[in-house]
């Protein structure tokens, strides 16, 4: 199926690993001129399609500097996807967490979409046409244990964003949609530092074991396998799509089955 994405200028932030890099690799593969930042950008070089900005997402200027970056380049925004974030896993409980840790949250998972889209909206207003698409998490509205309390209320708040702002500017010809994985094959999961490791060390087992009690903790999954970084690329470019144009305001869960409530 050809997604009508060629041509199209697309912003992909927090791209140089897991998520945003598969976004970024398939948006290009789609034949759309994808601009795509991050603090490292060494994985993004070889990309065909792909210009690379080294940016800091996180800082308060970092999202309208790659805005800037891909209207230097090519004049206009036609998708911005919202990928950049963060999350510190939690295992001391809510009363352990002072306000500074809630504001990084808040700053990473909200306020980097919050300050992307504010840099992208005018142009696509003035061409009368645009697509933002979030990538937010079930964490939103499923937190079986404490472990993510803050990550979850900044995802939670981006995701009301994206329905606000969908109500808002549908009429101007702006889409706002976002994707809620559960847990995915990325090192905020598996890697040195994920959420398997940092149980593993807290309890005393291996990372495997760990891996598979936290699953089970959380209801596990029908499918019985993670998503992968490239499933949700697909979901994302989907919604990027003028194929779906009239898809606005919508959340699309992609976790194996881990939500059992309709």
């Amino acid at each position: 199926m050809d997604l009508e994405l060629g041509g199209k200028v697309a912003v992909v932030t927090g791209a140089s690993k897991g998520i945003g890099l598969a976004v970024a690799r398939m948006l290009a593969g789609e034949g759309a001129l994808v601009v795509a930042g991050a603090r490292s950008v060494d994985a993004l070089q070889e990309i065909h399609g792909v210009v690379p900005v080294a940016v800091d997402l996180g800082a308060p200027d970092g999202p309208e500097q790659l805005v800037r970056a891909a209207l230097d380049a090519h004049g206009r925004v036609d998708v911005l996807v919202n990928n950049v974030g963060g999350v510190r896993l939690r295992t001391e409980g809510f009363l352990a967490l002072d306000d500074a840790e809630f504001e990084w949250a808040m700053n990473m998972n909200f306020f980097t979409t919050v300050r992307a889209i504010r840099a992208v909206l005018p142009g696509m207003l003035e061409q009368g046409r645009g697509t933002v698409v979030n990538v937010a998490s079930v964490n939103a509205f499923f937190e079986p244990d404490g472990g993510t309390v803050d990550y979850g209320a900044a995802k939670a708040a981006a995701l009301n964003l994206a329905k606000s702002l969908a109500q808002e500017y549908g009429p101007r010809g702006i889409r706002v949609n976002s994707v809620s994985p559960g847990p995915v094959e990325t090192d905020l999961w598996l890697g040195d530092h994920g959420v398997a490791a940092t149980v593993a060390d807290a309890t005393g087992v291996d990372r495997d074991t760990a891996r598979e009690q936290v699953v089970a903790s959380i209801g596990g999954f029908a499918t019985g396998r993670f998503t992968t970084p490239d499933g949700v690329a697909t979901l994302v470019a989907l919604l990027a799509s003028p194929r779906t144009g009239n898809v606005t305001g919508a959340n699309f869960v992609i976790d194996g089955g881990l939500i059992k409530t309709t």
